[in-house]
């Protein structure tokens, strides 16, 4: 009788690579991972060298203790490490790996070669293993150190190596592990080449030197020191100026016992202590180290260490925010900011009549028939918009209501009833395609709170949600630009140089076609700098730098949906970005523009990502209403 036995042991490479997919994602995971081992190991010099992101190459360096023949063939081993002892040390880990997965997991999925040696041997150790697979060791004159060589990483799984980005993409990530390691420990050195270029040659110095030297000599001015001491958690760092708050995340850094961790809790804690003195939207620099007992945190809850949990996460909440308050108290930093100024992408400027909202050529009546070029499904729904307006009252009261409710006579109905209502889509579907009349230019049209539209037509009254309205026409203007390539672009009489960080700059790299697309005319200077020669016509006064910081943070938001169709996937994203700044008062002839460039789009009646745009209460509806 055959056994019903199915359970067995996994063998160790398929177990190997299984705790690969938690720890190496990408090359990224095994820069961090070396680097860590590597300043584990008390090195004063590490050293990253990259081919391809890391596809093919990742090689790191360090002058550190080095290990004994012994411990480098057990340093390949799963649940090997020098960090515990007893089930005690959990609770007491300060050092930076201590799974003993993370070397185990790399040679699963990588060709990988290590030459080691202590200082008091004569000679080293050298290991080569390919998929966990042993294939050489050996006595080896090399330096005091470790000398790891990652090559092809996912040679052996065709499906991960798959999954991984542009090189763009990748090195972007391996920056951002390189700059939280580099700020954790300054007192180390570190250099970074990427296809044999230097991006990053970091000397040993103080935090504040470090920061200047990782994003640049401007950050000189903006950094205040920030320190608080308790008997629970000590806290020092610093941050940045009001001032200098960017449109941009990814400046924003946490330590703990050295260690770099994502806490949402604790970064609120810092926005509320800035609150009041950088404008909503913005995000403020800040690098802060909290020292505290390792008995008090969890750092063992996520696979790569970036997560962790304390035991009284309310006073921690409680000490940072006063200590970024004390600093900006102590250095002063609050300054008086306009935050009716607008300074972001496509933003009218004021509550004054602005005919420049959505850029064009001429303003024509909002229900008068488009142009040929604007497509038979747009006359349609003119066509249609037009017949709604059948019936209603004579010109002369339309501009006494409209001059009543202007000077605060009267009030329309608040729209608490949408859910009663339908949309205008049932209700033009049903109408004849005959071309009607357009109703005169003045029609009766209402502005709610800078946030709906009212407007009377023959069977009762149409609700247009402002936002969502011109979420819809920035959506069909962005995608014919990125589809057509022709975006108009003003060119500035003083070009502006802005700086970005090497993470950012690679965001460009990747998508500078599509940037370009939208109107903008740059040129890289340096490493990280750009040349900005013009930006998008038609657009009011703005800072190239926010123009460009409202930009990348749109494109960091939306990266993973781009790969399949960048003009769809972008057009989405920046018009729903940017249609909240339209959340103002418009003038009734930006009103009736409004209208006619919405009822001239593609589909009125939905956002590109199928929300409602236009809802009908109809006479009967309304009478319902007030029947109860």
């Amino acid at each position: 009788m055959p056994s019903s036995d199915i359970i067995q042991l996994l063998p160790d490479s398929i177990a190997n690579q299984i705790a690969a997919g938690e720890v190496v994602q990408r090359p990224a995971s095994v820069v961090k991972e070396l680097m860590e081992n590597a300043i584990d190991a008390k090195a004063t010099q590490v050293q990253v060298i990259l081919r391809e992101a890391g596809r093919t190459l990742i090689q790191v360096i360090d002058n550190g203790t080095g290990m004994s023949e012994t411990d480098a063939r057990m340093s390949f081993e799963r649940h090997a490490t020098s960090k515990i002892r007893q089930s005690e040390d959990l609770f007491r880990i300060k050092t930076m790996g201590f799974r003993g997965e993370a070397l185990a997991s790399i040679a699963a999925v990588a060709q990988v070669e290590m030459r080691t040696r202590q200082e008091s041997d004569e000679l080293g150790t050298l290991i080569r293993i390919d998929g966990s697979e042993i294939k050489t060791q050996e006595a080896v004159a090399c330096p005091k150190g470790t000398n790891f060589s990652i090559r092809n990483l996912f040679f052996n799984v065709p499906a991960r190596r798959n999954f991984l980005k542009s090189n763009s993409v990748e090195m972007r990530h391996v920056l951002d592990e390189f700059q939280r390691v580099a700020l954790a420990h300054p007192e180390v050195g570190f250099t970074l080449h990427h296809n044999d270029t230097e991006v990053f040659n970091l000397q040993p110095v103080k935090l504040v030197r470090r920061i200047i030297d990782i994003y640049g000599k401007s950050y000189r001015e903006q950094l205040a020191y920030c320190q608080e001491d308790t008997s629970y958690i000590n806290v020092r760092g610093y941050i940045g100026k009001p001032e200098f708050a960017r449109k941009t995340r990814g400046e924003q850094f946490f330590f703990v016992n050295d260690r770099f961790i994502k806490h949402n809790y604790m970064h609120h804690a810092v926005i509320s202590a800035f609150d009041g003195t950088i404008p909503e939207g913005s995000h403020p620099f800040y690098v802060l180290f909290i020292e505290i007992d390792p008995s008090h945190i969890d750092i063992n809850i996520h696979p790569t260490k970036t997560e962790i949990k304390f035991d009284d996460e309310r006073s921690v909440y409680a000490i940072i925010m006063a200590a970024v308050k004390k600093a900006v108290g102590v250095y002063n930093l609050s300054q008086s900011i306009d935050f009716e100024e607008n300074i972001n992408f496509l933003n009218p400027t004021s509550a004054e009549p602005n005919n420049n909202l959505i850029p064009r050529t001429v303003m024509p009546d909002w229900a008068a028939q488009p142009r040929k070029s604007e497509g038979s499904a747009s006359k349609s729904n003119l066509t249609n918009w037009n017949k709604l307006f059948e019936g209603l009252q004579n010109t002369e009261d339309r501009h006494r209501e409209l001059a009543a409710f202007e000077m605060g006579t009267t009030t329309p109905s608040r729209p608490v009833y949408q859910e009663q209502a339908k949309t205008v889509a049932s209700k033009v579907n049903r109408m004849a395609s005959e071309v009607v009349a357009a109703p005169e230019a003045d029609a009766l049209l209402f502005q709610l709170h800078n946030r709906y539209i009212l407007s009377q037509v023959k069977d009762g009254i149409m609700l247009i949600d402002q936002k969502a309205a011109y979420e819809r026409i920035l959506y069909e203007r962005y995608r014919k630009m990125l589809i057509n390539r022709n975006g108009a672009c003003q060119q500035l009489l003083f070009p502006k140089t802005i700086r970005l960080t090497h993470s950012d700059m690679q965001l460009v790299h990747e998508t500078k076609k599509e940037i370009r697309s939208l109107g903008f005319e740059f040129d890289e200077f340096g490493s990280n700098e750009l040349i900005i020669r013009g930006i998008p016509a038609d657009l009011p006064e703005e800072s190239e730098q926010d123009l460009f910081e409202e930009l990348i943070e749109q494109l960091k938001q939306s990266y993973s949906d781009l790969k399949l169709n960048k003009p769809e996937s972008l057009s989405r994203s920046l018009a729903k970005r940017f249609s909240v700044r339209y959340a103002v008062k418009l003038s009734h002839m930006e009103i009736h523009t409004l209208m006619n460039q919405l009822f001239s789009s593609s589909d009125p009646n939905r956002t590109p990502g199928g929300d409602p745009i236009i809802v009908l209460l109809t006479m009967d509806k309304l009478a319902n209403i007030f029947r109860g």
